[in-house]
């Protein structure tokens, strides 16, 4: 709040002296601290109320397994030792076919109390969400944003965005791009026909009901040709999803493309 101390600084000229002139941002600050007073910010994984928005209680935070290194640097599937992933650093999948995306990164490691996290994000309209995880996607993609041209997130089909009203992948983007000074481009992909739910399907399945099912929408080719895509998900897990967007942008000219998710499934036989 201020108070107006001459004719014309902080207000229109008929505006009497003396009078005060509130400020765009403190009536954002007012009105925020009142909505924290009537609904005071719950953890983002359990109920406890947390100082502010978007944050995580002690113990949640605790359980939180971030993803660090040992990682493969082709996938971000996590090690449990640097000896996994052999001088190169890759995990054997990652080795006898590599994926067609240049390099993922992932924040977290995808577990049951992650998971509480990114279904809420996806499911449960907890939007808030978006920007929290993006904060730590930032930490764990530096690199991949720093040398990234444009951010693309990976697009859900028609029928699924109207019941589900909001592209999670859409969401992280957009809070990406508030933290790193990136352009969004989210309609570049398209899904071209609705896909099973993948949750139960094997990794070649995946592959198999993927194959074909994304498409760069016409007229964003422009915004991809020579470009470095980051393609920006909530969870990796078979790189199925990934895969099929990495070669609908490279066919339209991308440079490279790498991926960044908020979780990463871990790979079971690396422990």
């Amino acid at each position: 709040m201020r108070v107006a101390s001459k004719q014309g600084e902080g207000l229109c000229p008929s505006t009497p002296l003396g009078t005060v002139v509130p400020r765009p941002h403190l009536l954002k600050t007012w009105f925020n601290s009142a909505f924290d007073l009537l609904l005071p910010p719950n953890c983002l994984s359990c109920d406890t109320l947390v100082a502010a928005p978007g944050l995580l209680c002690a113990e949640c935070f605790r359980k939180t397994a971030f993803i660090t290194d040992p990682f493969c640097l082709r996938c971000a599937t996590p090690f449990t030792h640097a000896s996994q992933g052999g001088p190169d650093r890759l995990c054997p999948d990652c080795r006898q076919a590599p994926p067609r995306f240049d390099r993922a990164r992932a924040a977290l490691r995808y577990d049951g109390h992650t998971a509480r996290i990114v279904l809420a994000l996806k499911y449960a309209d907890r939007t808030e969400t978006a920007a929290a995880l993006a904060r730590h996607m930032a930490r764990a993609g530096s690199v991949l944003l720093r040398e990234a041209d444009v951010l693309i997130p990976v697009p859900l089909h028609r029928r699924r965005l109207l019941s589900r009203r909001y592209n999670q992948a859409a969401l992280l983007a957009y809070a990406l791009r508030r933290l790193a000074q990136l352009p969004v481009v989210p309609d570049a992909l398209q899904r071209v026909r609705s896909t099973p739910s993948l949750g139960d399907k094997s990794g070649p399945e995946r592959a198999l009901i993927m194959e074909d099912a994304i498409a760069v929408r016409r007229g964003r080719g422009a915004r991809i040709a020579g470009r470095r895509v980051l393609l920006i998900d909530d969870v990796l897990t078979s790189g199925a999803t990934a895969n099929a967007c990495a070669e609908a942008l490279k066919r339209s000219g991308a440079r490279a493309v790498d991926v960044l998710v908020a979780a990463r499934v871990p790979d079971p036989g690396l422990g």
